[in-house]
């Protein structure tokens, strides 16, 4: 052996290096990964939005990778319930077996897809594309809806665009007033919190309104604690005092908006002293947030969760932006309106055809003219699109009843842990007659399924996502799946394929399909031979791509024209750059990190003003039920916990569930610091210990939404839904709560 193969065998080969993004939330903090012999390391990178800071789930985002909980193989369902391992082949024959079975017997719309706001651009778009060509089905839909629905359904109506923050995030740091709304980005987006630190270093104000006082709060010069559903309200009162103490510029409502009149008639009725005896949040801290925000340079009003999850969440959202409209900030350097996304892909996963009304480039699916464009690009007939679908829940909630579909695809989703009511969706999971799942761990839903399909991670994949400012970046792969596991691109394509060689009809042979419900699942159908009736296929292999740089081509033509248009946006174009903001219509042209500076993207140029009026919760608290109950997340865990949950560091430091009260109402009920609590509503209950905290409202409980089980907080959530955007309301419902 030469001297040179034995140093290259004591050293192994080099390390293989990428720069990539966090796969968690819409920060899409840069990274840096690194493999060396296998061992996987995290680093930081120099970002514009976390300027090479990570939070502790970014730190630890590469355990995941080789988890020993890794899916490697299919799993399907045997005669006896047990999930088992199977082939690639027989997996996806089951699968297409027992669509093209149930679309026969049950019609086109009997099948349904259900996505996630972590899927790249590429997946989603797919994913979109797949249900309406493949599947013909109008049933689509995905857990974005109980993310950021609210807040773009107000966007669209003010503004005619959904961009979460139509400026830079680093403009957030030389604001001079910042009002948080339902925000706590120093536990959800710790690294967010250094442009925040400058922004006070410059001599700003930070003002944070939430029931708890949480680790963004600590940090406010002011915090206003209002009652859980109530800051829309606290919105009118502010806008109140803005017209009373003459805040309001004049002239840019006058030459920039339209529907002023209407909103000044309503919020004359919002008396700080009066929405002080609703919200429980002072006069005098109402008035110092207007002037705070009125006589500021500039200003900024964001948006998150805990404003838009209520079934008055797009007017919460419209009374924010009347607000920001009359104080004329949107469009003016280092001001505006902008809602803090969630999800890691939360913005582009609802531009592209994820949405059950919407088409990609954010056109709208019952416009003649999108489904004109889109089925050119798709290369078939805008007759053979299928029209509108329903939002998240309602979908849910119609499985395997008698009008509803009976059979499901779930691709980057846990709702049986992330939905609300959950105890009743996960008895609709399991009334479905054909249950999928793709995901890369056994999740709570996964564990429901009758097949499983083992799917490639974060970085084991190229793609792209959209941050929250609307910036388009490259996810970019370190290394090959494992052995055995596929790209959700490639099972698009294989089932697309299968269902290729026998489409079926949108209805029976006899005329429109039946719908006698089933108790029970029953086995798969097995296999059967296409009847002679049956059409000739109608979507080639070829027009569902596995290599995701051939798919991203494909959106930016079928975006093109569109309010999100990508198609002057390529890979190339965001490598030599730190990505690039839609709109970008044009390769040679510049991109949009700032919007609004000059007109408003609506028929007449303004923004729209909607007036708005202050309802209560769907659910108020009574004798049987005498508490308010909000939800929230923790810094250590992520979403549903499915992939939190599972990495050693993040356990330790979150390793349950829990209950926040107040000592106060603690001492009323008996309970100790520890002692398990059960937490009671008119639909669920969940068990976890107490934690006492004085910073929280004495007639308001917390617990956090990440786990399973007993401590599952969406057992108890309300279903009730915003009318508008179908965003459940999460964050208000009445219950009450005892030792357990």
């Amino acid at each position: 052996m030469t001297d040179g193969a034995r140093a290259a065998t004591r050293t192994g080969p080099p390390p293989r290096e990428t720069e990539t993004h966090c796969p968690y939330c819409a920060l899409q903090c840069g990274m840096i990964l690194r493999d060396t012999d296998g061992r996987i390391e995290v680093r930081p990178r120099e970002f514009p939005t976390n300027r090479g800071g990570l939070c502790q789930k970014g730190w630890t985002a590469a355990e995941l990778l080789d988890h020993p909980d890794r899916l490697t193989t299919p799993l399907v369902r045997d005669p006896s319930g047990t999930l088992r391992p199977a082939s690639w082949d027989v997996a996806l024959d089951r699968i297409a077996d027992g669509l093209r079975t149930i679309q026969r017997a049950h019609g086109r719309d009997a099948v349904a897809v259900f996505g996630g706001g972590g899927l790249t651009n590429e997946k989603a778009y797919a994913l979109g594309k797949f249900a309406r060509v493949a599947l013909r089905t109008r049933h689509i839909d995905y857990n974005g809806r109980w993310c950021m629905s609210s807040a773009a359904a107000a966007g669209l109506r003010a503004f005619g665009v959904d961009r979460g923050l139509p400026f830079p995030l680093t403009d957030l740091g030389r604001t001079g007033t910042l009002l948080l709304v339902g925000a706590n980005p120093a536990e959800t987006m710790p690294p967010l919190m250094r442009h925040v630190t400058d922004q006070r270093a410059r001599g700003g104000r930070l003002i944070v309104v939430d029931p708890r006082l949480t680790a963004t709060a600590r940090q406010a010069d002011l915090h206003l604690q209002p009652l859980p559903g109530t800051d829309l309200a606290v919105a009118n009162a502010l806008l109140h005092i803005a017209l009373t103490e003459g805040l309001i510029d004049r002239e840019y409502v006058a030459t920039r908006t339209e529907g002023f009149d209407a909103v000044r008639r309503t919020v004359a009725g919002y008396w700080p002293a009066e929405v002080e005896r609703l919200s429980g949040v002072p006069v005098a801290d109402l008035e110092a947030t207007a002037r705070a925000l009125g006589t500021a340079d500039s200003a900024m009003i964001l948006t998150a969760r805990g404003a838009e999850q209520h079934a008055k969440g797009v007017d919460t959202v419209s009374a924010y932006v009347n607000l920001a409209l009359a104080l004329g900030l949107p469009g003016r350097p280092h001001s505006g309106y902008g809602c803090l996304t969630g999800q890691g892909n939360g913005q582009g996963g609802r531009e592209h055809g994820q949405k059950s009304d919407q088409l990609p480039g954010y056109r709208k699916i019952d416009d003649p003219a999108a489904r004109a464009h889109v089925a050119g690009v798709w290369g078939v007939d805008p007759a053979e699109l299928p029209g509108p679908g329903v939002p998240a829940y309602q979908l849910l909630d119609s499985l395997g009843t008698p009008d509803g579909p009976r059979a499901l695809l779930v691709f980057g989703s846990n709702p049986v842990v992330s939905a609300p009511r959950a105890a009743r969706v996960e008895s609709r999971l399991r009334g479905l007659d054909l249950l999928v799942v793709a995901d890369f761990l056994r999740s709570e839903t996964a564990e429901l399924a009758d097949v499983v399909l083992p799917v490639a991670q974060w970085a084991e994949e190229d793609g792209t996502m959209t941050n929250l400012e609307g910036r388009v970046l490259r996810r970019r792969a370190l290394r090959p799946p494992p052995p055995g596991v596929r790209t959700d691109l490639t099972v698009l394509a294989e089932l697309a394929a299968r269902l290729d060689d026998a489409p079926v009809p949108a209805t029976t042979p006899d005329g429109p399909a039946p719908t006698t419900p089933t108790t029970t699942r029953p086995a798969v159908p097995a296999p059967r031979t296409p009847p002679d009736h049956v059409p000739a296929p109608r979507t080639a292999p070829d027009r569902f791509p596995t290599d995701p740089r051939v798919v991203f081509a494909e959106l930016r033509r079928a975006s093109a024209g569109g309010v999100a248009d990508y198609a002057g946006v390529s890979w190339d174009r965001i490598e030599s750059a730190d990505g690039v903001f839609w709109p970008c219509p044009d390769p040679d042209g510049p991109d949009s990190p700032r919007l609004f500076a000059d007109t408003f993207p609506t028929p007449s140029g303004r923004a729209r003003f909607h007036a708005v009026q202050h309802r209560p919760a769907a659910e108020e608290v009574c004798a049987d039920y005498p508490l308010h109950f909000t939800t929230g997340r923790v810094l250590a865990q992520y979403q549903s916990g499915a992939q939190t949950r599972r990495v050693a560091a993040l356990h330790r430091a979150a390793p349950h569930g829990f209950v926040e009260l107040h000592p106060d109402l603690a001492d009323r009920l008996g309970v100790a610091e520890g002692d398990e609590v059960r937490v009671a509503s008119r639909r669920g209950e969940l068990r976890a210990p107490a934690r006492l905290s004085p910073t929280i409202r004495p007639d308001t409980v917390f617990a956090p939404f990440h786990w399973p089980g007993a401590a599952r907080a969406n057992s108890v959530t309300n279903d009730a839904l915003d009318p508008v955007s179908g965003m459940p309301e999460f964050k208000i419902c009445a219950v009450r709560v005892e030792r357990a």
